[in-house]
């Protein structure tokens, strides 16, 4: 396991963690949060393989509320 000491707000601490899906890369770490644990999988598994950039567009498509 490789940990990042980073302060997150509160708010995003206090959401179930099944609600929420988390990105990285050498310099962004992206966190999105969704209404059901059904939609975190389906974004997941409809994401798979993409980049952040393309994950960003998809969220924005069809699950930002």
């Amino acid at each position: 396991m490789i940990c990042i000491k980073t302060d997150i707000p509160q708010e995003i601490c206090d959401i179930n963690d099944e609600l929420k899906a988390i990105y990285h890369s050498k310099d962004t770490v992206c966190i999105w949060i969704f209404k059901t644990r059904d939609d975190r999988n389906k974004f997941m598994d409809e994401t798979a393989g993409m980049l952040k950039g393309a994950r960003e567009k998809h969220f924005e498509s069809f699950y930002k509320q």
